[in-house]
């Protein structure tokens, strides 16, 4: 399954400041049981295509939705920041 949404890109300081797309709180339930089993930590391996751009990583829990993280890379190569409105499609890896 998968999941096309537009959020604005926040910020969430760790032990570092990192950049997140907040997943809308909606799709929370259904992501939680299609990633039984294969989730771990509590981080859900996905899939997600911004633009024309394909990368992996892992969904964090947050205040009862998910957070994409937006790796570095993917930052610099589409030039985003926080507050910018971003559509990403996002899927679950692991599971058809």
């Amino acid at each position: 399954m998968e999941w096309t949404f537009t959020a604005r890109v926040i910020e969430w300081r760790g032990p570092a400041p990192f950049l997140f797309l907040p997943m809308p709180p909606g799709h929370t339930a259904a992501i939680k049981e299609l990633a039984r089993g294969i989730e771990y930590w509590g981080q859900i391996p996905v899939s997600v295509t911004i633009r024309s751009t394909d990368f992996t990583t892992a969904l964090f829990p947050k205040d009862g939705r998910y957070l994409v993280p937006l790796k570095l890379a993917v930052q610099r190569a589409l030039d985003l920041s926080i507050g910018a409105r971003i559509r990403s499609r996002v899927r679950i890896i692991g599971r058809s």
